[in-house]
């Protein structure tokens, strides 16, 4: 790791939190399934994943790295909110295995995610969940705590409910989507005005737009007759969620005409559902940060012996400030 102070210490530390299954799910889809270790295992997700990690930590200066992960990626309390919540990927998921609350994964997909734990564990980078909790959450904890400490915080993700967390000392750096920020990097860098930019709100904003249009790919159904726009001009009319229902409440016209008031009545207690599955929790139980680790060399050959992948590993290595990376 690089060398400076560990995190929680009063100079400033660029912290990358990475949203793990997000990143390695793009690149599982970004790469052949013809890249394999030496036995023939498919490791396409593993090195589009380190090749990523190490491109945004040269690009950022990261001090420290950390795995955010899900211990739990549909969490009973969002659906005890929402029983619709990420049920569509339930049912998808049940023909392929036969287990009633899996995930739909890839068959080609789901041996490498241990082995990008591993590869996580043998350089130095902590792989942290928490219970009950989606890594949407461990990030937003460790986001408001470090940035509250003064820390600089970078997020690598493509899950746009993420946005909610940007601000003055965190940046999302944005892999959703196909755009490509001006340098040609596979990601967006996001700050407020970015936010704003992209997705016509404001970071703050983001969880009640998602709740009044609804969100598709989380299984939240919105309110019936408001797309992006009619959320946004809400937004920008009346402000908060609680601030739209009251004056739905009392019809006071436009952007809220008959029919949309009628709506949003009717939905009230949807929709402040939906709000509450959006927001990120910031209470995970997630240990304070150890100082950054030194890779475990020895671990990391017999990872690239049975693997491969040397060249990810060595510029993961050279960009995280460990010097010329695993020993040839």
């Amino acid at each position: 790791m690089r060398s400076g102070p560990a995190v929680g210490q009063a100079a400033t530390v660029r912290l990358l939190l990475a949203d793990s299954a997000s990143l390695y799910w793009r690149a599982f889809h970004a790469l052949p399934d013809t890249i394999t270790a030496p036995d023939g295992t498919p490791v396409n997700a593993v090195r589009g994943f380190l090749d990523t990690l190490g491109r945004i930590a040269q690009a950022r200066g990261s001090d420290h790295l950390v795995a955010c992960w899900d211990d739990d990626w549909r969490p009973a309390w969002r659906v005890d909110l929402v029983p619709s919540y990420k049920a569509h990927r339930v049912e998808e998921a049940r023909t392929v295995v036969e287990e009633p609350d899996a995930e739909e994964v890839p068959d080609l997909l789901s041996p490498q995610i241990p082995i990008i734990a591993e590869f996580c564990s043998a350089l130095g980078i902590d792989v942290v969940g928490a219970p009950e909790c989606e890594a949407d959450d461990v990030i937003a904890t460790l986001a408001i705590r470090h940035s509250g400490s003064g820390d600089d915080i970078d997020i690598a993700s493509g899950d746009r409910d993420l946005v909610q967390l940007v601000g003055a000392r965190v940046h999302l750096l944005y892999t959703g989507g196909t755009a490509k920020s001006r340098g040609g990097q596979p990601w967006v860098e996001l700050d407020p005005a970015g936010v704003k930019e992209r997705f016509e709100v404001a970071p703050d904003d983001y969880a009640t737009m998602a709740a009044l249009r609804g969100d598709p790919s989380d299984g939240l159904p919105g309110i019936p007759g408001i797309g992006q726009r009619t959320a946004v001009a809400l937004i920008d009319a009346f402000g908060s969620l609680d601030a739209i229902l009251a004056a739905a409440e009392t019809d006071p016209g436009k952007p809220l005409t008959p029919r949309i008031a009628a709506a949003l009545t009717e939905g009230a207690d949807q929709v402040r559902r939906a709000y509450a599955v959006t927001q990120l929790s910031s209470r995970a139980h997630v240990p304070e940060l150890a100082p950054p680790r030194e890779p475990d060399r020895d671990r990391l050959e017999d990872l690239i012996d049975h693997y491969g992948l040397r060249a990810s590993v060595q510029r993961l290595l050279v960009a995280m400030g460990s010097g010329q990376g695993a020993e040839e």
